[in-house]
């Protein structure tokens, strides 16, 4: 995988036009696959915890443990794929997908839930780094190549905006299991019209998969992020300082054996290039930031505003459709202007929207919050279309599968972060309501869980009880989104700043730089 390993195709990697955009619609199928997961579990998030009744800390952990498991292992899946071949380890992780996203539907218990998510995400970092990997060697010219980074990120936006309004039609007509099943028939197309379309690309690599590496990885990876989460959620403890120890080591041990093995899982170099550098680091910040409104905007919509499954995912569409139409012009874009003014722009977009956000209450209309729902897509789509473009374009052919998996990795790791920093934000504020007097303390308590233990809980109380507990449980909730919100507004606007900087003089093959 590193820069002296030599590319090899095992069939034509669509020498014709037409062959190569065929190829692309199976890679489109492996992308919606993961965006439509993503999406459906916060429109499942109240039902879910309706049923199966987690813990505040538990639902936390079914929302980040994807991530958490995908950030650890898709450098190691990018190095798997370039051994074993993209195309087989894409169609092999798509069958896994389809098979634990069962797993996930038909949950008995939190603990179920929280392994089944886990095993989602050993599948899910098999699809990732293929796709990108895939797109940087089947598409040779660079004009091509960015439309059809363009298409892929306009794919998954398309799953972000399909993926929420048939979770909530199945929410409306199905119990909340259903919307893991819809993976299925994604899945089983994707295999069965791969099989035939898709070129197989992977590297002569004369040195085994390193087991140790992988373990490292992995471990060094979920040690941190999970310290981070709990000194976020319960302050430090010297455990939470042992866990963050250990996997400060695993990481560091990770990076020297890199350096020192012939065929490392991570080709270090990678990071000598500016761009490239400051690409990932942008997409890291970026999805960081924006992890709170994604994770509990659809707790917003049903739970404080009570809008059905459907509605919620209706009123989510904006994002989405902004991000599709921005992706699919941001390559033209860039060229014509330039890298940093696009990916700047777009950044502070995200920045803005996300100050409006801190501006919503729990009786706020819906145009305020469509407004920024729309410009967190125009700017999501200028930025990570042309980011992801910039890091394929930095390094050789031989080395996307390395770039690729680091560019996912930021993203997950990003995702993973957020969810623990910005959900400890909205689950702390949230918890600093108090219960009108008289509430039973089991019922305090079960309302302190989560706004949906507290709309569950209320069920038991006399109506005007009831009600005064809700409220001050919906308002609490909006408290913490609010501020995670405004957070994560600093966070953008401050990566905008640095991409700034950081991508000065960065082109796209075949443009100019401003």
């Amino acid at each position: 995988m590193t820069g002296t390993k030599q590319f090899t195709q095992e069939s034509g990697t669509g020498a014709t036009h037409s062959g190569r955009w065929l190829a692309l619609s199976v890679l489109v199928f492996g992308i919606l696959l993961v965006a439509i997961d993503a999406t459906v579990l916060g429109l499942a998030t109240p039902a879910l915890s309706e049923d199966l009744k987690p813990s505040g800390n538990q639902l936390l952990w079914i929302g980040d443990i994807y991530s958490f498991v995908i950030a650890g292992l898709l450098v190691s899946m990018g190095s798997l794929g370039d051994r074993i071949g993209r195309k087989k380890l894409l169609l092999t992780g798509a069958t896994a997908f389809g098979a634990f996203s069962v797993l996930c539907a038909y949950a008995t218990s939190p603990e179920m839930m929280i392994a089944a998510r886990a095993l989602l995400g050993v599948a899910g970092a098999t699809l990732m780094p293929s796709t990108l990997a895939l797109i940087r060697n089947i598409f040779h010219d660079p004009k091509e190549r960015s439309l059809a980074i363009g298409v892929w990120g306009a794919a998954a936006s398309g799953g972000a905006a399909v993926g929420p309004v048939v979770g909530g039609f199945l929410l409306e007509h199905f119990y909340w299991g259903s919307v893991f099943l819809i993976n299925l028939p994604v899945m089983a197309v994707m295999v069965v019209v791969g099989s035939k379309l898709l070129p197989e690309s992977k590297s002569r690599i004369s040195g085994p998969w390193d087991l140790l590496s992988v373990g490292l990885s992995l471990v060094g990876v979920i040690a941190v992020v999970y310290a981070i989460k709990e000194v976020a959620a319960h302050g430090f403890t010297w455990t939470v300082a042992a866990t963050a120890a250990l996997g400060s080591a695993c990481l560091y041990a990770f990076v020297r054996r890199q350096l020192r093995l012939t065929a490392p899982l991570l080709d270090m170099r990678l990071f000598r290039h500016r761009g490239f550098s400051g690409a990932v680091l942008a997409d890291l910040l970026t999805v960081l930031g924006l992890s709170g409104l994604v994770f509990f905007l659809s707790q917003f919509l049903q739970l404080v505003q009570s809008r059905s499954p459907l509605e919620a995912g209706l009123a989510e569409l904006p994002a989405a459709l902004g991000a599709v139409v921005t992706g699919l012009i941001a390559g033209h874009w860039a060229r014509r202007f330039s890298v940093r003014s696009v990916v700047t722009g777009g950044l502070a977009a995200i920045g803005l929207a996300l100050g409006m956000v801190t501006l919503v209450h729990r009786e706020t209309g819906y145009p305020l919050l469509g407004v920024a729902l729309l410009i967190v897509g125009l700017g999501a789509g200028f930025s990570f279309t042309v980011t992801a473009d910039v890091i394929l374009s930095s390094v050789p052919k031989e080395q996307a599968g390395s770039a690729s998996a680091v560019s996912e990795t930021a993203y997950e790791l990003g995702a993973a972060l957020g969810i623990a920093l910005l959900g400890s934000i909205v689950t702390g504020a949230y918890q600093a309501f108090t219960a009108p007097a008289g509430v039973p303390a089991a019922v305090a308590d079960a309302a302190h869980e989560s706004l949906g233990g507290a709309v569950e809980a209320a069920k038991g109380l006399d109506p005007a009880t009831a009600q005064s507990m809700v409220t001050a449980a919906q308002d609490a909730f909006v408290d913490g989104l609010r501020l995670a919100s405004g957070v994560g507004a600093v966070v953008l606007l401050a990566t905008a700043a640095a991409a700034w900087f950081l991508l000065r003089g960065q082109r796209l093959q075949g443009g100019i730089e401003h």
